[in-house]
């Protein structure tokens, strides 16, 4: 497979869509599909929405970009070879070669990259970045988190800042994830781990080895706190 670009763009490939623009978006519109602000979308021949989809301003799609019915996509999207399910909403979500069910929330300022599928009623929010990852119905990531080269199950709840450490400098490893998992917030999984169905991690802990099902784990430094500190630094 091709090494995947952040623009997927070229003036050649610029220049004969734009011939087409109009053309294509007017065909959607016959269809179903309602554009806010046609004159501000770049649409490109092969892509293919569903009926009932409100299609806001500013948005690109291209490639093989195959959206659903009664979808919004919001302001500042840009999709480029992927599938959105029926009734999901994004808003300045930028995909690439990715799967996306149904009902899925994303937004705003999400990057889903190439080989990621988010399985149905997933709520992937802002500042969040999904790479090569699958995400398991249910589960939420709500915001500032990186969630890469990961097999997470269902209804897992994603803490604000988790990281999953998935390069060492040389090779990518494989985070793994089960149902009903809660991770904490500012939580390092350092790959290859495996956090097993209904386990919890403390926030602020680094994961280097197996969680159990159905356990805490904690790994981080205990708080100490020393009286009268303040006054003698100051002395």
């Amino acid at each position: 497979m091709a090494k995947r670009t952040i623009t997927e763009m070229s003036y050649e490939r610029a220049k004969k869509n734009i011939e087409k623009r109009k053309e294509t978006i007017e065909k959607l519109t016959k269809s179903g599909v309602l554009f806010i602000n046609p004159e501000s979308c770049y649409v490109e021949e092969g892509v293919k929405i569903g009926k009932g989809t409100v299609v806001e301003q500013n948005v690109m799609l291209q490639g093989d970009t195959v959206i659903g019915e009664n979808c919004v996509i919001g302001m500042g999207s840009k999709l480029v070879d992927t599938e959105v399910g029926d009734g999901s909403e994004l808003l300045s979500v930028v995909a690439v070669d990715a799967k996306l069910g149904k009902n899925v929330l994303a937004g705003p300022f999400s990057y889903i990259r190439p080989e990621t599928v988010i399985c149905d009623n997933v709520k992937v929010g802002d500042f969040v970045e999904v790479k090569n990852a699958v995400v398991g119905e249910g589960t939420k990531i709500a915001h500032l988190t990186y969630v890469g080269d990961s097999d997470v199950g269902k209804n897992v709840n994603f803490g604000c800042g988790t990281v999953t450490v998935n390069y060492d400098g040389k090779k990518k490893f494989r985070c793994k994830i089960g149902d009903d998992c809660f991770i904490g917030c500012n939580t390092n999984l350092v790959a290859p781990v495996e956090i097993k169905a209904g386990a919890y991690t403390a926030a602020g802990s680094t994961i280097t080895d197996e969680v159990p099902e159905n356990t805490l784990a904690i790994a981080r430094a205990r708080q100490i706190n020393k009286k009268g500190w303040k006054d003698k630094r100051e002395d």
